[in-house]
C-alpha cells in the first residue's frame, strides 16, 4: 500500500506516518514547515517528505499518482492566529483542501481521510455534540475547517471520491506544539511545570474540554482506511472520549500554581463529544484517559 500524509512531519500527522509506516505502507509527505508552534518537525525516516505547499496544484499533484490512501492532516490550527490572519487560514484549510481532493480524485485515490475540528459546533449547540447538529463557526479556523468538510462531501457526492471526515476534540499527547501562548493547554501546562512557572488560565477556568490522545486519534484514522462501506462516505465523525474536564481541573492534576492570562475572543465554552457514530461505525474505542497520561508525565 502507498499513503500521502499531508502535514506529516507536525503532531497528528507525524503520528500517522508512523503508524502507517509499521504497517508496512510506502509514505510520502507534504509539509510546508511553516508551522510557527512546533519547536522542530518530526520525520520517519522510511518515509519520503516533499516541502510543498497543499495549495500548490501544480507542484503536487504529480505526488498524488499511485497513492492509495490520503490522510489529510495539513492545515492552520490555532484558532487565535487564524483571527489574526483569517486570509491565511482561508487559503491553507479551503483552497488547500480543495487541492488535496482534486488530486486525489485525478489521481483515482481509493479514500481520503479528513482531519476536521470540533470548533465547528460552536456554542449554541448543547453537549455532548452530536454530528446532526447545526454547525455554529466563531472563527476563521472553524470557518475554513468546515468549508474543507462541505467540500469532501461534495467531492464524495459529485465525483464519488471516498472521503472520511473526522472532528477532533482538544487532541493532546506528544509531540503536541508547545511554542508560544497560544500552544493546546496539556502541553502547554506541562511545559510550564517543568520549567517550574505558574500555569496560565485562560478565563475563566471553567470552559470544559474533551482531552483525545492523539493514539486514539490516529486509530481511528487506520479503521477509516481498512473498511470499506458507502454509507458513512462523506459523512462527519466525531473523535473524542464523550468525558471532559475544566481547564481548573486539569491544571490541578499539574500544580495549583496558577495565574489567569488574557481572555480570548472565537472559544467555545464546553466540548463533549458523542461518539457513538464512531463506535457504531468502527468499532472504536477510546484507550488512553488524561488523568493517566498527565499522571505518568508528572512522575517522568
Amino acid at each position: 500500500m502507498k499513503s500521502l500524509v499531508t502535514g506529516g512531519a507536525g503532531f497528528i500527522g507525524s503520528h500517522i506516518v508512523d503508524k502507517l509506516i509499521s504497517l508496512g505502507h510506502e509514505v510520502i509527505v507534504i509539509d510546508n514547515e511553516t508551522s510557527q508552534v512546533h519547536n522542530n518537525f518530526y520525520y520517519n525516516n522510511n518515509a519520503k517528505y516533499y516541502k510543498l505547499d497543499i495549495a500548490d496544484y501544480e507542484n503536487t499533484k504529480d505526488l498524488y499518482v499511485n497513492v492509495d490512501y490520503v490522510f489529510h492532516c495539513a492545515a492552520e490550527s490555532r484558532i487565535q492566529p487564524s483571527i489574526n490572519n483569517p486570509l491565511l487560514a482561508v487559503r491553507t484549510n479551503t483552497l488547500g483542501t480543495a487541492t488535496v481532493l482534486q488530486c486525489a480524485r485525478e489521481a483515482g485515490v481509493k479514500k481520503v481521510m479528513y482531519s476536521s475540528t470540533s470548533s465547528a459546533y460552536g456554542r449554541v449547540n448543547e453537549p455532548p455534540l452530536k454530528e446532526t447538529m447545526q454547525d455554529d463557526c466563531l472563527n476563521p479556523y472553524s470557518v475554513s475547517k468546515v468549508a474543507g468538510e462541505k467540500l469532501c462531501k461534495m467531492y464524495t457526492d459529485l465525483f464519488g471520491l471516498k472521503t472520511v471526515i473526522f472532528r477532533y476534540f482538544n487532541v493532546y499527547g506528544p509531540r503536541e506544539p508547545l511554542k508560544g501562548p497560544y500552544a493546546p493547554v496539556v502541553g502547554l501546562f506541562l511545559r510550564q511545570h517543568k520549567a517550574q512557572e505558574p500555569l496560565t488560565i485562560v478565563p475563566p477556568g471553567t470552559q470544559r474540554r474533551d482531552f483525545t490522545h492523539v493514539n486514539d486519534v490516529v486509530s481511528a484514522n487506520i479503521l477509516a482506511m481498512e473498511k470499506d462501506d458507502h454509507n458513512y462516505y462523506g459523512t462527519v465523525f466525531n473523535v473524542g472520549t464523550g468525558t471532559n474536564h475544566s481547564v481548573f481541573e486539569l491544571a490541578h492534576m499539574i500544580s495549583y500554581n496558577t495565574i489567569y492570562t488574557d481572555p480570548r475572543l472565537g472559544e467555545a465554552k464546553e466540548t463533549l463529544a458523542n461518539n457513538n457514530k464512531l463506535k457504531d461505525t468502527f468499532g472504536w474505542n477510546p484507550t488512553i484517559k488524561i488523568e493517566d497520561y498527565v499522571k505518568e508525565h508528572i512522575n517522568d
